[in-house]
């Protein structure tokens, strides 16, 4: 017994740094799922959970700042991320429950599970998307192109994405604002990626999905 508790005494050290260790592993491993400016889900995350959500009746957005190199060329690259992480705070809070993620440079999709009203509540979620972002006492005037579709169960995930997308192009060739896809209208061409033709990514379905 009495060769018991300085053994355990003398592992004490070892099971606390390990568990440490254990601690740092699993903030590094959530870290790695999300985005390091906005926090929201990395793209590869956001499609894994989207296509969960898809399993019943939902809305999909896509959003897109307006002119964002500007803001960069005027206001300097740290008031674009600023305005960046304004943007996906903001869509993370109006989607709640849905799923939210940061697919790249200043574009933003999210899946919510519910599609009544769609109309009345993309324009509010664009509404919020455009209030002007404060930044180092200045108020950055913010322009959000938002595209949305609502999809039925089983939709999948590109077909979806490539819808939202075309709405989401629509509402930027009308100088911003929102637009509504019809669900039943087929998307312009199949890519596998959720990506109009001519945009940087986009391949074709031939080519096999990643």
């Amino acid at each position: 017994m009495s060769t018991l508790l300085p053994a355990a005494l003398a592992a004490a050290p070892l099971a606390a740094g390990w568990s440490a260790h254990l601690m740092w592993m699993r903030r590094q491993l959530a870290a790695a799922h999300r985005d390091p400016l906005t926090g929201l889900w990395t793209r590869e995350v956001f499609e894994v959970r989207a296509r969960r959500l898809l399993c019943g009746e939902t809305l999909v957005l896509l959003a897109d700042v307006n002119d964002f190199k500007a803001v960069n060329d005027t206001h300097g690259h740290a008031a674009g991320d600023a305005v960046l992480a304004a943007i996906g705070g903001r869509l993370g809070r109006i989607c709640g429950t849905g799923v939210v993620g940061r697919l790249g440079g200043d574009e933003f999709a999210a899946v919510v599970p519910c599609r009544r009203e769609a109309e009345s509540a993309v324009a509010a979620v664009r509404l919020a998307l455009g209030l002007p972002v404060e930044y180092e006492g200045r108020r950055l005037p913010v322009s959000v192109s938002l595209g949305a579709v609502p999809v039925a169960a089983g939709t999948d995930l590109p077909s979806a994405l490539r819808r939202a997308d075309e709405a989401m192009y629509a509402a930027k060739r009308a100088d911003g604002g929102w637009c509504v896809a019809d669900e039943t209208a087929p998307a312009a061409l199949a890519t596998v990626n959720g990506r109009r033709v001519g945009r940087p990514g986009t391949h074709h379905g031939g080519e096999g999905e990643r």
